[in-house]
């Protein structure tokens, strides 16, 4: 049987992405994106669900959306789930879902692509190619390299 882990998400940054660098230098950046979503309640009236995601990007891509992106901008992200566990210091097993991304697009905010200052793209993304489409998406961690 196959298998397939991809996520496509887009959102608003829930805080200023935080950079850090692994032992063997690698760039890591972890923020929070908010989706939104809409839908009729039983009563008829409409009700919107926030769904807080925490995202990590690694090597280019995430020096890139730390430099570019802060909290409040929108960011269309392509990527894969990642399940995180440890045993908390008072012995129980914890565990957490997250997003690692593999692509990822700057939008403004009128859904068009943004980016730099400038408003253009930034950090070798070519048009409406999402950003690691091309030569930048060998950004494949080793476990070396990742820091939990």
């Amino acid at each position: 049987m196959a298998n397939l882990n991809k996520v496509m998400l887009i959102g608003n940054l829930t805080r200023d992405p935080e950079l850090r660098h692994t032992p063997g230098g690698m760039a890591v950046a972890d923020f929070g994106l908010a989706v939104n979503r809409q839908r009729k309640g039983a009563d008829g009236n409409r009700i919107e669900e926030v769904t807080f995601v925490d995202v990590t990007a690694f090597g280019r891509q995430a020096e890139v959306i730390q430099q570019y992106t802060r909290k409040g901008r929108p960011l269309f992200v392509e990527g894969h789930l990642k399940l995180d566990q440890w045993t908390s210091q008072d012995g129980q097993k914890r565990s957490k879902l997250s997003v690692v991304v593999d692509n990822f697009q700057f939008l403004d905010s009128k859904g068009g692509q943004g980016g730099g200052p400038s408003g253009g793209p930034v950090g070798g993304s070519r048009g409406n190619e999402p950003m690691g489409a091309g030569a930048e998406a060998d950004y494949a961690p080793s476990d070396d390299d990742i820091p939990f």
